[in-house]
C-alpha cells in the first residue's frame, strides 16, 4: 500500500478563490458591456430632442444598431467565458489524484 501524502488544502482554497474572482470579473465585464449599450441607446433616444440635424433619424438608427450589437457581443462574451469557467471548475480538487496514485 502506498503512503498517502498530505493534501495541500491551501492550494485548493487558493484555486477556488481565484475561480470566484474570475466569475466576478466576468460579471463585471458583462455589466460594462450593458452600461455601454445603454449609453448608446440613450444617445439615440435623445438625439432628436437635442439636435436639429437633417438626417437625425439615420443617426438614431445607427446608434440603436450599435447599442444592440454591443449588447449582443457582451452577452455572447459572458456566456462564452461562463462556459469556460465552469469547464475549468472541475479541475479544482484534482490535486488529490497526485497524492493518491
Amino acid at each position: 500500500m502506498k503512503d498517502k501524502k498530505a493534501i495541500n488544502k491551501d492550494l485548493i482554497l487558493r484555486e477556488r478563490l481565484a475561480l470566484q474572482r474570475t466569475v466576478l470579473a466576468n460579471q463585471s465585464t458583462f455589466l460594462a458591456f450593458l452600461r455601454t449599450a445603454m449609453y448608446f441607446l440613450i444617445a439615440g433616444l435623445s438625439l432628436r430632442n437635442l439636435l436639429k440635424v437633417e438626417n437625425s433619424f439615420l443617426i438614431e438608427i445607427a446608434l440603436f444598431v450599435i447599442s444592440f450589437v454591443i449588447l449582443l457581443l457582451g452577452t455572447l462574451n459572458y456566456f462564452k467565458h461562463k462556459k469556460s469557467i465552469s469547464e475549468n471548475k472541475k479541475h479544482i480538487g484534482d490535486y488529490q489524484l497526485e497524492y493518491y496514485e
